[in-house]
């Protein structure tokens, strides 16, 4: 199961209000690419899809396909703002085993 923390989920309830997309929900996946192997893409959908889990975590609707699910169990999704690397959603995650230099793809 994924979960959101109280500040992401704030920051994504904000952003559907920016984009006129208030009920719409959170698309979590992974995907290959990167180069450690897989990476997280995140996105905008207005309905699931016929083999995705529905979570709901503090008001969000979050979607995860069947592939993605066993990848993503146990992950928290927050919201941090650094100073020296901006602002950006980020992914704690139990089950990588490592990931690369930059952090944006990994191993599992």
């Amino acid at each position: 199961m994924v979960t959101l923390s109280e500040t992401a989920a704030r920051k994504v309830s904000d952003l559907r209000l920016e984009e006129g997309k208030p009920e719409w929900g959170l698309r979590v996946r992974v995907v290959g690419g990167g180069c450690s192997g897989m990476s997280y893409e995140l996105g905008w959908e207005d309905e699931p899809g016929s083999d995705d889990d529905v979570i709901e975590s503090h008001g969000v609707k979050v979607f995860v396909d069947k592939h993605s699910a066993p990848y993503l169990a146990g992950s928290e999704i927050d919201f941090v703002e650094n100073d020296m690397m901006g602002a950006g959603f980020s992914i704690k995650n139990p089950n990588v085993k490592s990931s690369c230099g930059c952090g944006q793809s990994h191993k599992f």
